[in-house]
């Protein structure tokens, strides 16, 4: 039997020649041993001949287990039995289905997971990557080829396969984020016999250096580990840890020609560094004798054939893809090796002074090559620059590459010794003048170390040290033979790199795709050569593939030099040394993978009896032999219960979180191993576990598997509390009357009065009325909420949902938490407070309930009071039609008002007529003392940018704890105390807008209206619109953490019903804020403290929920038809152009010429701004660019649209308004004088259309510069279209070639858009460098003030250095 691929280059089982025609059984196993892979399908199509045995190690295989660990059985539900792992029967025989889908589960055996499968067996485990793909068995038709990785998806190239390290031989590397350039650059390394062969030739002396920051012993130990390693792929994080990397250059991506120079001076520097002499100098000098050649760069007068040279150094050739300004790229290696040595002619402009001429001569310039080196390295220069887009870019014209190369014809042949030829040696010797020393360009000098990306500790004493001159190889043995390709996939912006590599053991070529090892074709190479079928002109490279090759290494054929890899029996025995040291090291990472993969992990949570009564939150990690004992002494000393509890008052029991479920206790199994308890180990487990406690004289309840949790809140319809929940414990084959007598039980009440109300989902109530029916026909589960009430009300005769139960508990499940902040020094903070002074609580509660009816009597006359002073208002002090609508009282709308609703409307009504009277009245009447806050009512409206003042003493900075209470408690007019949901008692203030039919009963309740859809709570004539049902509302004063809320911010803990709106809840709130609902606006609080008006009147608060923050802000609340605007100053020559001024109220309806008007007065209080209503102007904000100027008979909601929170730009008009109509175009223009290098303020100008011929016009008419010579550009990015001084006479696009504003590339179709405009006759002021410098400063400085960039920058790169001395230096001045 072997694998082959198929057509889908999928692996196909081939056992028989005529295997297509047999019948074939699709097998769907489902792995349900791991709550990761309960969703995933495992997909086998096999021959209906396959056995039973077969179909197992098949499973095996792509399940990535070990055969035997595990067992397969039927997924349907009347046999559950497993399949014979052993048995020789076909599929047919067993049951399966041909053409049909079988449908299996994967299971644990004997309760434990199955193993998976060892680095040794080339699965799954060893790399940490999914292989199921590759590991598909059958041709069943797949999205993607199997062996493509997930790095190259190129659709024209694909491996033949995909195979482990036991087919191929070789280890991948690990991709640490972006590192596929090192992988591919260390891959060839590795595969390169010579440099291997060198390395571990090279011993590693641990005294003289940390092992740690040693480039050499690390690539040392990497090589060792890529040939001897059984795992698939191995990590590189050693080796970039020695050179100074830390995890962020992970995520850098680089070149890998860049990565390769920097590598190679790092090795030169840390071998030059050592005091081994042990080694050959072979080693020492390794990476010139490898990979030097020399050069010469010549110049030669073409008159007297004096020629000047140089002896250069290379490590690689740069071969140019397409030439710049050419439409044609070179179609091969050779062809750009051709143009690489021919010479320039210099003539004309750049004739070249001959020094034997003694003047300037026609010449020739070119390079020549010298020496070639042993493994030749050529650069495919695929990145490139794009003048025109002033981009980067990635050429990916085709160029095709031999796997033999002559490089011969490109060696230099000529007589240097000629007597026209003037030599210079490359040891530095100069003749003449005219010879340069040798420029090696892997000089190590300090400043070239840097250069080069090398940082050294101690440059200054590294010597240079001359490279051995090796004498030039014989022509005619220049063949070099191709053994890598290193591949880029991608654009210039970034990409994918991997290796084709050609092993000299065997002449196979195979792709070295960082994880993935597979081997490939001649013809796979061929297709690296980049290029698109078709011929497309200048524009081919941008329709070719995307994936070619970028760097090509070539090796000298050469048998006399040409090196074999070292075999494990050859190694040194240093090396050998490291290799034992290395299978020790894997054998206790297996040794503890084996420990980790026998620990069971599972959530703990415990019930603390002492930190807060909190559920803490833990992981347990059990070894699975540990038995349940030894668990729960770790659980114990995980909790930290040490001293607190017992150990044993505790116990582990089963649990689920999410229902906050009891499963199950573990009696009698304290022995049992873990593992068995827990179903085996796993990576994650369907429930956890519970530690849970008693005190030493309970006794722990037994929890059996089949048990629901019901928690059973008891109701008291006499207080109307609800009680904290007792959990109990029941089946589900129980019946009603059964589970009532199991309540009675538990909390001691009568089954035969007893109500049971089943909470299914929210607002979801369920009365439990027949008595046979079980509880799961109930639609009981697992956790459950009930309510129990059990009395002889007559409540038990009305229906359910008319029942004072049905309403306790529907306002129970809608009523939230909020903490209100109240204004600082509101008025009407004088509300009716209760302090418990010097005197007894009780003493107090009892004189406020035998005094009732006196304080009601006392609220009705000021209520009374308040009518007649609202109608005075309403007479004298308003102006305007908005501001009667807004003083007016909503009480005179109250129809029928009960005594409760006095009390609420009239707390309000006493602080704007006499509050002190009132104090004093009702201190008479319930023998309490009472605060005296600041009581005047304010005469005038205060802005919101007037309260925002304040935001620093009124916002909510300290955490609210739900349990805190202040001494001052507001008196109840029940006096009574009530019981909350919590059970802490609380005396508290209710407000009762009820009917008289209501008036006995003690609950606190609200109305509320259908939505409208309109935003005011009022109509149309200013009456206050009806409510129809009643919603809770109860307040009770709530002292800040801090005690800030002593004479400081005042607090308000709210219990509202959510479906209450946001008008009623104002209009509940006006007790305690002091003023009406009109008069103060509402501010939601989020995370970070932000806050958000709610301005929406109809719209409920179901969007809030507990503890949820509010904060209450004086000021006058829109009503229908307002708009909050925020009214900013345009100043278009200051640096910072927007400044803000105040914030106003503007309604539908209303002119610009109006809200000016209104804007007037604000402005000369609250700014200082005294302005003329005809000088100064209103126009569009968006952001900060100005736009439409708003004429004065503009009409808000009709020629201008306006939003909530809309702002607007007020500019104020050196002279008379200008614009008169909506045809005219508002023009910001600023004039740019080159020989100054100064921009000038900016001018506006007004066109009648949008003409350019206009615009150019009045342009020269307010500079004076000839309108031949006038040019103009449109400023970009938004206002005020900064650009730097050095940058705006080349990057705007000046003088556009178009007679109209509002076409392309202009598009001025808008007041404020930004000219810039310039005398083309002028030019530049000439500047030193110095100069340049100095201006660049100032720009860059100025720039970034104004959040302004100085010019376009793409993504910046960080440089790839290797850091000798172990890590970066820390540069104080560097960003």
């Amino acid at each position: 039997m072997e694998m082959v691929p198929s057509e889908e280059n999928q692996l196909v089982l081939k056992e028989v020649e005529n295997a297509a025609e047999e019948p074939r059984v699709l097998c769907i196993v489902q792995d349900t041993t791991n709550a990761k892979t309960v969703n995933e399908r495992l997909t086998l199509n096999l021959p209906a001949s396959t056995t039973l045995s077969k179909l197992f190690e098949d499973v095996a295989h792509k399940a990535g287990y070990v055969n035997g660990t595990f067992d397969l059985a039927w997924r349907k539900t009347g046999d559950m039995g497993p399949l014979d792992p052993s048995s020789e029967m076909s599929l047919t025989e067993s049951g399966f289905e041909p053409g049909k889908r079988n449908f299996l589960q994967l299971t644990d055996k004997d309760g434990e997971q199955p193993q998976i499968a060892s680095d040794e067996s080339g699965t799954a485990g060893s790399s940490g990557l999914d292989d199921r793909q590759e590991r598909f068995i059958g041709p069943l038709p797949r999205d993607c080829t199997v062996g493509c990785s997930s790095d190259y998806s190129s659709p024209s190239y694909s491996y033949s396969s995909i195979l482990n390290k036991s087919d191929t031989g070789y280890v991948g590397l690990v991709n640490q984020a972006m590192t596929c350039y090192l992988n591919s650059l260390l891959q060839t390394l590795f595969m390169t016999p010579e440099f291997r062969n060198a390395l571990y030739n090279w011993e590693f002396e641990e005294s003289e250096e940390d092992p740690v920051t040693s480039i050499p012993y690390q690539l040392q130990r990497l090589f060792l580990l890529l040939q001897t390693s059984k795992k698939r792929a191995i990590e590189t994080t050693d080796v970039t840890r020695s050179f100074g990397w830390d995890s962020s250059e992970a995520w850098q991506q680089h070149d890998v020609q860049e990565l390769c120079r920097v590598m190679f001076d790092a090795l030169e520097q840390k071998w030059k560094q050592t005091e081994q002499q042990q080694f050959s100098p072979l080693t020492a000098d390794l990476i010139n004798q490898l990979y030097q050649g020399k050069l010469k760069d010549y110049v030669r007068c073409l008159e007297c054939g004096y020629e000047s040279w140089r002896i250069d150094t290379y490590l690689d050739i740069p071969l140019v893809i397409r030439p710049f300004g050419a439409s044609q790229a070179y179609g091969s290696v050779e062809e750009a090796l051709q143009a690489f040595v021919q010479p320039e002619t210099l003539d004309g402009a750049n004739q070249y002074f001959c020094e034997r001429c003694k003047k300037k001569c026609d010449a020739r310039k070119g390079l020549r090559f010298l020496h070639f080196p042993y493994l030749l390295t050529l650069q495919l220069k695929r990145f490139d620059f794009d003048y025109t887009t002033m981009h980067r870019i990635k050429l990916n014209d085709r160029m095709s590459f031999p796997e033999e190369l002559d490089m011969g014809p490109f060696m230099d042949v000529e007589d240097e010794k000629s007597p026209q030829t003037e030599s210079c040696t490359d040891s530095g010797a100069e003749n003449e003048g005219s010879c340069h020393s040798d420029q090696m360009s892997n000089d190590f000098s300090a400043d070239d170390g840097v250069d080069e990306g090398i940082c050294l500790d101690s440059a200054s004493s590294t010597e240079r040290v001359l490279k051995p001159k090796v004498p030039s190889l014989n022509t005619s043995s220049l063949t070099f033979e191709l053994f890598s390709v290193m591949v880029h996939s991608g654009s210039a912006a970034g990409g994918h790199y991997y290796a084709c590599i050609k092993s000299f053991s065997d002449g196979q070529w195979y792709s070295f795709n960082d994880q993935h090892v597979s081997k490939i074709t001649q013809e796979d190479i061929r297709k690296t050569y980049g290029g698109s079928s078709g011929s497309r002109g200048y524009y081919s490279s941008a329709f070719a593939s995307s994936t070619n090759a970028y760097m090509l290494i070539y090796r000298l054929k050469d048998p006399s030099r040409n090196a074999k890899y070292l075999d494990c029996d050859d190694f040194p025995e240093h090396i050998k040394h490291l290799v034992q040291r290395e299978k020790e090291s894997e054998e206790q990472e297996k040794r503890q993978r084996e420990i980790e993969r026998n620990t069971c992990k599972i959530k703990l949570f415990c019930m603390h009896p002492v930190k807060m009564m909190a559920m803490m939150e833990n992981k347990l990690e059990v070894h699975k032999d540990k038995t349940l004992r030894e668990a729960t002494e770790m659980a114990y000393k995980l909790m930290e219960l040490d001293g607190v509890v017992p150990l044993d008052c505790c116990r582990l029991v089963k649990y689920d979180e999410f229902h906050e479920y009891l499963e199950r206790s573990y009696e009698g199994e304290d022995d049992t191993p873990m593992g068995l308890l827990l179903g085996g180990v796993k990576s994650s487990y369907m429930f956890d576990l519970l530690l849970e406690t008693r005190r030493p004289e309970q006794v722990f309840q037994p929890y059996k598997p089949g048990e629901v949790m019901v928690k059973v809140h008891v109701v008291d319809l006499k207080t109307d509390t609800v009680a904290p929940p007792v959990s109990i414990r029941a089946y589900l084959n129980q019946s009603i009357t059964e589970f009532k007598q199991l309540i009675a039980q538990a909390t001691e009440l009568s089954a035969e009065t007893m109500r049971v109300v089943l909470e299914r989902c929210y607002n979801d109530l369920r009365l439990l009325y027949v008595p046979n029916k079980t509880l799961k026909a109930e639609g009981f589960f697992r956790s459950n909420k009930v309510f129990v009430e059990s009395s002889e009300s007559p409540d038990h005769q009305v229906t359910f949902t008319d029942s004072l139960l049905w309403k306790l508990l529907d306002r129970h499940g809608n009523t939230i938490r909020l903490f209100v902040s109240l204004p600082v020094q509101s008025p009407g903070t004088n509300r009716t407070i209760c302090q418990k002074v010097g005197g007894d609580p009780e003493e107090c509660s009892e004189g406020s309930k035998g005094n009732r009816n006196s304080v009601e009597t006392i609220l009705e006359e000021s209520t009374e009071k308040l009518k007649n002073l609202s109608l005075q208002q309403q007479q004298g002090s308003c102006t305007s039609d908005s501001q009667k609508s807004s003083d007016t009282s909503d009480f005179e709308h109250i129809e029928s008002p009960s005594p409760s609703q006095e009390l609420d409307s009239s707390v309000s009504a006493v602080v704007a007529v006499d509050n002190r009277e009132l104090e004093n009245r009702i201190r008479a009447a319930g023998g309490g003392t009472y605060s005296d806050p600041e009581t005047q009512f304010p005469g005038e409206e205060r802005s919101d940018s007037e309260v925002n003042n304040d935001r620093s003493t009124s916002s909510v900075d300290s955490d609210i704890l739900s349990s805190s209470h202040s001494s001052d408690t507001l008196c109840n007019a029940d006096s009574g105390p009530i019981q909350l949901a919590n059970g802490l008692d609380s005396h508290s203030i209710t407000s009762s807008r009820r009917s008289k039919a209501n008036e006995g009963k003690k609950e606190t309740w609200d109305t509320a209206e259908e939505d409208s859809g309109t935003d005011s709570e009022y109509d149309e004539n200013g009456k206050s619109k009806a409510e129809s049902y009643y919603l809770y509302f109860r307040a009770e004063p709530y002292a800040q953490e801090d005690g800030s809320g002593e004479g400081g911010q005042k607090c308000v803990l709210v219990h509202v019903d959510k479906r209450i709106t946001l008008s009623a809840f104002k209009q509940n709130l006006e007790p305690f804020v002091g003023v009406t609902s009109t008069q103060f606006k509402v501010f939601r609080v989020y995370a970070n403290n932000q806050e958000f008006e709610s301005v929406r009147l109809n719209e409920t608060l179901s969007s809030f929920s507990d503890d949820n923050k509010i904060t209450i802000r004086l000021g006058r609340a829109l009503k229908k038809g307002e708009y909050r605007v925020k009214v900013y100053q345009l100043l278009v020559n200051d640096a910072e152009p927007c400044k803000f001024l105040v914030d106003t109220v503007f309604a539908k309806g209303m002119t610009v010429k109006q809200s000016k008007e209104e804007l007037m007065p604000q402005l000369k209080d609250q700014c200082k701004l005294d302005l003329n209503i005809d000088k100064f102007r209103l126009r569009k904000k968006t952001w900060k660019n100005p736009g439409t100027v708003f004429l004065d008979y503009h009409v808000y909601e009709e020629d201008i649209n306006i939003s909530s929170n809309w702002e607007v730009f007020l500019e104020v008009l050196d002279g008379p308004e200008k614009m008169k109509s909506m045809s005219q175009l508002a023009v910001l223009t600023r004039r740019w004088n080159p020989a100054q290098m100064k921009l000038e303020p900016f001018q506006e100008v007004v066109l009648e259309s949008s003409s350019v011929e206009e615009l150019k016009e009045k342009l020269s008419e307010i500079s004076g510069v000839p309108l031949e010579n006038l040019e103009f550009a449109k400023g970009r990015g938004t206002f005020p279209c900064d650009i730097s001084v050095l940058e705006i006479h080349q990057d705007l696009d000046w003088n556009p070639k178009v007679s109209t504003l509002n076409v392309w590339p202009l598009y001025i179709c808008d007041d404020g858009a930004v000219v810039f405009y310039r005398d083309s006759t002028e030019e530049p002021m000439e500047q030193s460098e110095d100069e340049r410098n100095e201006l660049m400063k100032r720009e860059s400085s100025r720039l970034l003030k104004t959040g302004h960039r100085v010019s376009y920058s793409p993504r910046k790169e960080k440089a790839l250095k290797i850091y000798l001395d172990g890590g970066p230096v820390k540069d104080p001045g560097q960003d």
